[in-house]
């Protein structure tokens, strides 16, 4: 079923700064990519326990997400996004003050916490100012706040790691406290209320989790966490200083590349999720990721490997629209717990991910890293491109 087109000038405002938190957010985060791995290593560790500080970070969001739901009701959704940025920014600084491995390993986990907050009150207003007509594209410029802090991130961060390996942490500290402020100033003051949406009633988990459509968006978002969080994150930057041989800063130039092309991707994803279908659009996203992520570790040289990550992109652009409309197609505005779950999906495989390829790559060749969360992405789209005719557009 096709919709109109409609303009971006009709994108409510709490898109826009959404957006605009989700940009200062990112460009924190990208400087971090290419540094933390190689911090962390810096203690003398295994790349298994490089793994677990990653996965610590995603841990505290998994434990943390089951509350957000109740915590929202009780501060509304702003306040929780303001004070889950500001955890998140103290425990950076913190991080970056570390004197030893476990200090590290306790400080990114006890970020976690903040990011859980902040995460799940974002997409609960985001999902609760647009109607369906618009759920893809919204997500999409949501989404590409991110994209756009994630593309110069990861080269500010290579910067400054050569200044110093600890510097990225200060920055992302700031451009968080930048973040915190803006949703207080700028977001509407009102909480989500499902009863400002006409004909969405309120959602429960028990009844989205019936939907088939919520399931796949889940796992979806699973699988994501896994490779984003997992091969890519914790293994790509170690794999062009040791089997490369290229310097860190490299890393953070190919995140960097792959990172616009993702960001030119978005909106024209965004424009075919909510034209063409969720379903049809998932199944092109996870089958892009599926391929390249399993390329990656065949990369001779660097141009070959930034190719890989540049088609890995351009399905992740995918995978942050196609999901999210999905989920706001079950719950509508309801927000909460579906929500939450909803992102802890990403959570947990981004627990798994990193453990789990960090303790293969210590034992067996870096394919086999990067092959299972690319098999898994291929059973998704599989699965998704067989519900095709029975799904509702």
């Amino acid at each position: 079923m096709l919709v109109r087109r409609q303009p971006m000038k009709q994108m409510p405002r709490d898109v826009w700064v959404l957006s605009l938190v989700a940009f200062l957010v990112a460009v924190g985060f990208g400087v971090m990519v290419p540094v933390l791995p190689v911090f962390a290593r810096s203690f003398d560790v295994s790349q298994f326990q490089v793994g677990a500080v990653i996965s610590a970070f995603a841990l505290a969001r998994l434990l943390m997400g089951p509350f957000c739901g109740r915590l929202n009701n009780a501060i509304g959704e702003r306040v929780a996004l303001g004070v889950g940025i500001a955890i998140v920014a103290l425990s950076t600084a913190g991080a970056g003050l570390s004197q030893s491995y476990p200090q590290l390993l306790v400080l990114r986990g006890a970020g976690g916490v903040g990011s859980a907050m902040f995460s799940v009150a974002a997409m609960s207003l985001l999902l609760a100012s647009v109607g369906p007509q618009l759920r893809g594209r919204a997500s999409a410029v949501y989404s590409g706040g991110f994209l756009i802090g994630g593309m110069a991130g990861p080269a500010i961060g290579g910067f400054l790691a050569a200044i110093s390996i600890r510097a990225p942490f200060f920055f992302y500290a700031g451009t968080l406290v930048l973040a915190g402020a803006a949703g207080l100033a700028l977001l509407s003051r009102q909480d989500v209320k499902p009863s400002d949406k006409a004909g969405e009633a309120t959602v429960s988990f028990a009844e989205a989790w019936r939907r088939p459509g919520y399931q796949l968006a889940c796992a979806a978002n699973f699988s994501t966490g896994w490779q984003a969080h997992g091969p890519r994150s914790t293994l790509v930057p170690l794999l062009v200083v040791e089997v490369l041989h290229k310097p860190t800063s490299l890393t953070g130039v190919a995140f960097a590349i792959a990172a616009i092309v993702q960001a030119l991707a978005l909106q024209p994803a965004g424009r075919l999720v909510d034209t063409w279908g969720r379903r049809p659009m998932l199944v092109v996203g996870l089958l892009m990721c599926a391929v390249s992520s399993a390329a990656i570790p065949f990369a001779p040289n660097m141009g070959w490997l930034i190719v890989a990550l540049c088609a890995f992109g351009a399905g992740s652009a995918v995978l942050s629209t196609a999901p999210t409309a999905m989920v706001g197609d079950v719950i509508g505005a309801s927000g909460g717990t579906p929500v939450a779950v909803f992102q802890m999906s990403s959570d947990l495989g981004s627990i798994i991910g990193p453990l789990a390829v960090g303790a293969l790559a210590d034992h067996y060749p870096l394919p086999i890293a990067f092959g299972i969360g690319a098999a898994l992405m291929a059973v998704l789209g599989i699965w998704s491109g067989a519900g095709l005719r029975r799904a509702r557009p």
